[in-house]
């Protein structure tokens, strides 16, 4: 008999794919999600939908009324951009919206709580490549202050009320579903642009490296993790720095069509380098991050071109 699990954010990029998963394996799953920017197409099949806002006492109501058991949250402002333009916006929706879903928590039937957290914004400029999780936490923007913020809130809800916590810190996730409008999914920009005969822009010299991580394995990451008892936080990446001249040509490669990129001025504050470490999660659970950028690049036009066909 599985559990009766609640996915925030479940009808976007990462928690569809979560969601579909933990149904595959007979859970209960009940979405929530304002679709803000998620769609309901992406909902899949076995899950039951409530559209409410996070902040909200529907919201709250829900997590009570429904029995749930376990808590996947992965509902966020994620726009680093918009955080900077709008930190009080982005601390109501990251930090209010989870402390309304804690507090339902606590006093409900939840369990245990799988926190959707950032491995690249958390660390900042980072002093080690790839970072472990005992790097120095520095975030540089609000939204991974916010985050942060989250992860101390869980940690004094596991401490105070004995509610299992585990936070997932994730790398830069690309894959199918992944919206290429706003600035958070670069491999969904190129991959839509060069599908459209537009000319991607690079900011800057293209040398800024990030970690690219594909969905499937962030989904096997967040199932691993289920049942786990105490506060644990792990990264969620494969260890390798692809710049984003590398990540443009390997796109273009998959694509087989597209205009070559141009490159404009540099990003403000951009952060240079971000690269993580999976080895915690592999050694105390097993889980290997098995997907190449290869493989999951391919995985990735492939579906871009389908959606075009």
């Amino acid at each position: 008999m599985g559990s009766v699990i609640c996915v925030t954010g479940g009808a976007g990029f990462i928690g569809s794919h979560v969601a579909e998963a933990l149904t595959r394996d007979g859970h209960q799953v009940l979405i929530l999600d304002d679709l803000s920017s998620g769609r309901k197409e992406n909902v899949p099949p076995g899950t039951e939908l409530v559209v409410a806002d996070i902040r909200s006492d529907e919201a709250a109501r829900m997590i009570i009324d429904r029995g749930v058991e376990i808590l996947v949250h992965h509902a966020a402002q994620m726009d680093v951009r918009r955080s900077v333009a709008d930190p009080r916006f982005d601390a109501d929706v990251n930090i209010g919206g989870f402390l309304n879903l804690l507090e339902a928590a606590r006093t409900g039937s939840v369990k245990q709580v799988v926190f959707a957290s950032t491995g690249g914004a958390i660390y900042g400029e980072q002093d080690v490549f790839p970072a472990d999780e005992n790097h120095a936490v520095r975030p540089l923007s609000p939204y991974g202050v916010s985050k942060l913020a989250s992860e101390r809130y869980l940690y004094y809800y596991n401490q105070q009320y004995g509610l299992d916590a585990t936070c997932l810190r994730y790398a830069n996730i690309y894959g199918p579903r992944q919206s290429p409008h706003g600035e958070a999914g670069v491999v969904a920009i190129f991959a839509h642009k060069l599908l459209a005969d537009v000319q991607p822009t690079i900011n800057g010299d293209g040398k800024q490296t990030r970690d690219y991580v594909f969905v499937g394995d962030v989904v096997r990451a967040n199932l691993a993790v289920l049942g786990l008892p105490g506060f644990r936080t792990y990264n969620v990446g494969t260890a390798v720095e692809t710049d984003v001249n590398e990540l443009f040509d390997q796109i273009r490669t998959a694509i087989g069509t597209g205009p070559p990129a141009d490159h404009g001025p540099a990003q403000a504050g951009e952060q240079l380098r971000s690269c993580i470490t999976s080895g915690l999660i592999e050694e105390e659970l097993g889980l290997r991050i098995g997907t190449t950028f290869d493989q999951g690049i391919q995985i990735t036009a492939d579906w871009f071109k389908a959606q075009q066909a």
